[in-house]
């Protein structure tokens, strides 16, 4: 959510970071309501004061005269005047306030000033790292998956709807490799505290983390006691701390989890809905980071930092872009997605995406810090970012790795979670 001082001294500002983000012409309207009800807002919190003077001198000359033995009716009788006079306009500010913060709940961040204009054809790649395998006689992850009785795509629609898959065998077992060696590099080596999360929130946390109101439609929804499947750990961890103020010396403080994630838009006009490139539950272990807003910028480069690391020990060729105004997520100022190169489908998939929300979700939640003992909180800045998400990573590997007698080289960092340095079809039939 937006500082209303922002709305109040830097209103071109907010204007000309909706039409970088290409969306200036659908929240004109609600811009120029958000003025208008400032305005309104201050100008009846004036009235308020300056009622609320005048009655209290009424008040006092009351006082007197009644110690002086004076009739003070008129007085008394404009008081109670006054007082339901006050009542009106703190009622109708009120409602302007409320107003107000539901316009703000509706206006998307504002991406910080290195953010390229435009949209998805505007954004930037800044670095690569490997090299991508060709693409000619590697057989797609969905084919090798089978061939290999690693995930049952069929079983998982029978059980729960199409966009749900059913990991076997030693897909099973894959799945909880990542998990494990995820968790141990980022706990071991990059200093976040493991979190065991819950996998549903309530209303305040997803309106805390941005998904609520303005995606409310898109969530999985438990309507009879308004909770929600979250779409990912970035939610619970997040809220964490929703209404508390930290020390300065606790910051920054990281966090990671694994957690399942849900998310209704799977396969959305028919857009990579072959495989496991896009389904409605998935797995992800997430980096939460909380800072201050002169170190967020060098913590957004730390923690995509150790999502890199992740794809680099893996050996998966991969991409850094940076998004695009207009390509970036509704809460998020700056965004870098991972992309890895998955051969089999000639594509590159995004594994991660590693954001700073400067202090828009910390506003919405409430999240501060006191700089020192005696100074007034601030709001700290968040970020977080997949570190990584799997069923793209397992689609990578299994393209980037698969060997001509159709079974799979596993990365060797991964042989000791696994159990295994090669995924064989003459294991998984005989796992059958």
């Amino acid at each position: 959510m937006h500082d209303l001082k922002l709305v109040r001294e830097q209103p071109d500002l907010l204007r000309d970071a909706m039409r970088r983000r290409g969306a200036l012409d659908a929240l004109a309207p609600q811009l120029d309501r958000l003025a208008t009800l400032e305005q309104e807002r201050r100008a009846l919190i004036q009235q308020v004061e300056e009622q609320k003077a005048a009655r209290n001198a009424s008040s006092a000359e009351v006082a007197r005269r009644k110690k002086a033995g004076e009739s003070a009716d008129d007085l008394i009788a404009q008081g109670r005047t006054l007082g339901e006079s006050i009542a009106a306009l703190e009622a109708r500010a009120n409602a302007a306030d409320d107003e107000l913060r539901a316009i703000l709940m509706e206006i998307p961040n504002v991406p910080l000033p290195d953010v390229p204009q435009g949209g998805e054809d505007a954004n930037v790649v800044v670095r690569e790292w490997g090299t991508p395998r060709a693409p000619d006689g590697v057989q797609p992850h969905w084919d090798v998956g089978a061939a290999l009785g690693l995930f049952d795509l069929e079983r998982g629609a029978k059980v729960s709807g199409s966009g749900f898959v059913v990991y076997r065998g030693q897909g099973a077992r894959l799945v909880r490799a990542l998990m494990n060696w995820f968790l141990d590099v980022h706990t071991s080596e990059h200093g976040y505290e493991e979190v065991w999360a819950p996998a549903i929130v309530n209303r305040a946390s997803m309106t805390g983390t941005g998904q609520l109101p303005k995606f409310e439609d898109d969530a999985y929804a438990i309507r009879d006691d308004d909770l929600f499947l979250i779409p990912t750990a970035e939610v619970p961890v997040t809220n964490l701390y929703r209404d508390e103020v930290l020390d300065a010396a606790q910051l920054p403080m990281g966090f990671t989890a694994y957690t399942p994630c849900f998310r209704r838009e799977a396969g959305s006009a028919g857009k990579d809905t072959r495989g496991i490139q896009r389904v409605h539950q998935f797995d992800k272990v997430e980096l939460v980071r909380y800072s201050t807003a002169e170190d967020s910028a060098a913590q957004l480069e730390l923690l995509t930092g150790h999502a890199e690391t992740m794809l680099q020990r893996l050996g998966l060729p991969y991409r850094v872009k940076l998004l695009a105004a207009g390509d970036t997520g509704f809460s998020s100022a700056k965004t870098y997605d991972l992309e890895v190169y998955a051969p089999g489908v000639d594509k590159w998939l995004e594994v991660s995406s590693c954001s700073v929300f400067t202090d828009f979700q910390a506003r919405r939640a409430n999240i501060r810090y006191r700089p020192a003992p005696k100074d007034k909180p601030r709001f700290v800045h968040t970020l977080n970012g997949s570190g990584l998400a799997f069923p793209r990573v397992i689609a990578a590997i299994l393209e980037h790795y698969q060997q001509p007698d159709g079974s799979v080289a596993l990365p060797e960092v991964l042989h000791a979670y696994a159990g295994t340095d090669v995924l064989r079809p003459a294991e998984a039939a005989a796992a059958r």
